[in-house]
């Protein structure tokens, strides 16, 4: 039943989304992790990093590997995964099991239609945020992801 409600409350918020903009106040808006908890997303968050792909997540899952379980929260920063294109039988299969091994949190895009955030090939998307304004938007590598936490 929860499953249900989430999902059902992913799709509503993902009805009325849009590409999030430079200056533009983002509404608290709410994602499942990969232990199906839903997370809302509020203006106490600073920074937000979007992967889209298979190998930018897997770039920026190594990088949090190496930090304590609560850097993310210490940094008040949250790691999104648009795992939208990867068939569900993939996703229940293999890709939810391994990320529920991970020590940090990863939150999930499933609806394909979520475009609220921008993509750029082989990179992820980082966003800046302050009182929940976003102030900047960059697309970034491996090599940036230490630099994003000075």
């Amino acid at each position: 039943m929860m499953k249900k409600i989430i999902l059902l409350l992913t799709f509503v918020i993902c009805a009325f989304s849009h590409e999030l903009l430079v200056n533009e106040k983002i509404s608290n808006f709410s994602l499942a992790n990969q232990f199906d908890e839903k997370k809302t997303i509020d203006e106490n968050i600073t920074t937000i990093i979007v992967s889209f792909e298979k190998g930018t997540g897997k770039e920026v899952n190594e990088f949090l590997a190496q930090k304590d379980s609560n850097f993310l929260k210490e940094h008040n920063a949250i790691f999104i995964a648009n795992i939208s294109g990867m068939p569900m039988f993939i996703t229940k299969m293999f890709a939810l099991p391994k990320m529920k091994n991970y020590k940090h949190e990863i939150l999930l895009i499933y609806d394909e239609k979520d475009d609220r955030f921008k993509a750029k090939d082989g990179m992820s998307t980082l966003y800046r945020l302050k009182n929940g304004v976003i102030k900047s938007i960059e697309f970034i590598s491996k090599d940036d992801l230490e630099k994003v936490f000075l």
